[in-house]
């Protein structure tokens, strides 16, 4: 077995499925932090195909036709499942929270646009993840953010979400 890095020079400007260990992580320890740490009372997904068949966002060049996945969403109020249904594959009530992980083939030019998008499609906040440099950047609107860094910053603050997490450990 052999381990395998992909050089950021070869980035994806899109989605990329595969997944990494820093990115995996991340993902998990912010998963649980907001659902069981802020005491928000916040439905987290990770994942969730979000429908956007209705909106054109072809001015972000996203590439994307009918869904978009953050890696993690939140609700305060969660998409209700109907009766005469077990799951629903995608969902058309937008998260609170969007957030995005970089992973390490992907640029991130494009999650910067995808937040874009969220912006227009009315998610309230936004979060980019860089887990190499652990760093997070919190946006409040489409080109309004705090940086936070684990060198920098004890805490992760959303002042739009009213969320404060401990940074350490969401890179732990």
């Amino acid at each position: 077995m052999t381990d395998s890095y992909e050089n950021e020079n070869n980035a994806i400007d899109g989605e990329d499925e595969m997944g990494s260990l820093n990115h995996g992580k991340t993902q998990i320890n912010l998963g649980g932090l907001l659902k069981f740490k802020c005491n928000k009372g916040l439905s987290v997904i990770t994942k969730l195909s979000l429908d956007i068949s209705q909106h054109d966002l072809s001015k972000y060049e996203l590439n994307v036709k009918d869904e978009l996945k953050p890696d993690i969403c939140a609700y305060t109020t969660p998409p209700s499942i109907p009766n005469e249904k077990d799951d629903l594959i995608k969902v058309s009530q937008m998260p609170d929270l969007a957030i995005e992980i970089l992973s390490p083939r992907q640029a991130v030019g494009y999650l910067i646009r995808k937040i874009n998008a969220y912006f227009e499609l009315g998610v309230s906040s936004c979060w980019l993840v860089i887990p190499t440099n652990k760093y997070i950047a919190v946006y409040s609107e489409t080109n309004q953010y705090k940086s936070f860094d684990i060198q920098h910053d004890t805490e992760v603050v959303d002042k739009v979400m009213d969320i404060r997490l401990p940074i350490a450990n969401v890179f732990d």
